[in-house]
């Protein structure tokens, strides 16, 4: 594999960022049109959620199967496009990973870590910028 310089992979994760956020924001929208929020479900995260898992699953069997992509287009699709879609695609496969390296106590450990200290930080700077703290 070819080592790319650093200004032209932080050039691909940015080109895919972009990408990837646009992306977010127009599935977003669609889905809001076409379901709209029910009882204020969340349909538009979640659905932006589990595509981005699939296509990360995809994109890192394909890598996998490759067994020398590119970086570029490792950077590109998988941390810049996938990661400006929705960082629950990365989440989701370390955590996967780690279930699969058998260290299930240590999945569950991310997993819990994640979203309680996750919601306590959102939390946290929700109050901050209330000025409760």
């Amino acid at each position: 594999m070819t080592t790319i310089s650093p200004v032209l992979a932080t050039s691909y994760v940015a080109l895919g960022g972009a990408i990837g956020a646009a992306c977010r924001y127009q599935l977003g929208r669609a889905v809001t049109h076409a379901l709209g929020s029910p009882g204020g479900f969340p349909w538009a995260t979640l659905s932006v959620n589990v595509l981005g898992s699939l296509a990360m699953g995809l994109l890192f069997g394909w890598l996998a199967r490759e067994g020398g992509a590119s970086e570029s287009m490792r950077l590109l699709l998988g941390v810049g496009l996938l990661g400006g879609f929705t960082t629950f695609s990365a989440f989701s496969l370390e955590l996967l990973l780690l279930i699969e390296r058998g260290q299930a106590t240590m999945a569950l450990g991310y997993a819990a870590i994640s979203v309680i200290a996750g919601l306590a930080a959102l939390y946290a700077g929700l109050l901050i910028v209330r000025g409760a703290v």
